[in-house]
């Protein structure tokens, strides 16, 4: 965990607050967090547009000339496509712009770009804003700027829902965004410079289920604990701080998702990042784990 200093009004100290590290100091998938971005975008999407065909534009029942005898190209309809004021071949229609996307990408997605605002020290955690119970514009105002500064272009602010005075001293302000704990999403805290919690609404935000703990496995992988030096008995090793690196007398690569290994030399050795290393073959199918369909077949029209 890190620790991040709690400022009040002034700007200055008035305690420290740990921020987690399964949510403020996690590696930033940016292709999940781009994937999350555009389909929180698309979801805002009215997609109202429409246009008419030339079955639906008023008038144009009648044959506007008779067929032959003319010298003119034969027309049926003035609401044909090539008529001005006909109607429109493949126009917009209305539609649902929506994606989905699944809760688990959602949370993985803020929990990225918190850590990313948090390690450029942009977190910030004040104790409050406004003194007093009288909202006051003014007063906000100068604690923004006592606490980030002046030279940030947007602040999102997270208050709770019944903050009502930092809520109605901060409303008002151009460059700051207002957001309930329940409601921080990934698009907010990138598109904004500084991210603010009051005291509530960390301690709200943290009980909610974005900021639930992991599983000690799930834990494990991503590098908030150390892994078992051995996870599957004593023909086994944990990775080494350098992943590409074998540990000394463990030259088989394992993968944990798959229950797959990959001896030296085959087609996907050197394409795998090993999640856990065995010594011998004999100690990968004992724990669980197989060759390729592929090698596997080879192996067998070899031992015949």
């Amino acid at each position: 965990m890190s620790s991040v200093d709690v400022k009040n009004a002034e700007g200055k100290k008035d305690g420290s607050v740990e921020l987690p590290a399964h949510v403020f100091d996690v590696t930033a998938n940016i292709p999940l967090m781009h994937q999350v971005v555009v389909a929180q975008q698309a979801a805002a999407r009215q997609g109202t547009h429409s246009t008419k065909t030339r079955g639906e534009v008023r008038g144009g029942g009648r044959k506007p000339y008779r067929q032959k005898g003319t010298g003119r190209a034969r027309q049926g309809s003035v609401r044909a496509p090539q008529f001005t004021g006909g109607g429109v071949v493949h126009g917009p229609q209305p539609r649902d712009y929506s994606q989905r996307t699944p809760k688990k990408m959602k949370a993985a997605a803020l929990r990225g770009a918190l850590s990313d605002r948090a390690r450029g020290g942009r977190v910030h955690v004040v104790s409050g804003l406004v003194g007093g119970d009288a909202p006051s514009t003014k007063a906000a105002r100068l604690a923004l700027e006592a606490v980030i500064g002046t030279e940030s272009r947007g602040v999102l602010v997270v208050v709770g829902r019944d903050d009502s005075v930092n809520l109605l001293s901060l409303r008002n302000l151009p460059q700051v965004h207002l957001i309930a704990p329940d409601q921080l999403n990934t698009y907010d805290v990138l598109v904004n410079d500084d991210v603010i919690f009051t005291s509530e609404s960390l301690d709200s935000f943290l009980a909610g289920p974005v900021a639930a703990a992991p599983s000690k496995r799930r834990a494990a992988k991503i590098g908030l604990l150390k892994a078992d030096s051995a996870p599957h008995g004593s023909g086994s090793h944990a990775p080494l701080d350098d992943v590409s690196e074998a540990p000394e007398g463990f030259p088989i690569k394992g993968n944990e998702d798959s229950k797959l290994y990959h001896v030296p030399g085959s087609a996907f050795y050197d394409r795998t990042v090993a999640e856990v290393w065995f010594a011998t073959e004999a100690d990968a199918e004992a724990a669980g784990f197989a060759l390729p369909p592929s090698q596997r077949k080879a192996a067998e029209e070899e031992s015949k």
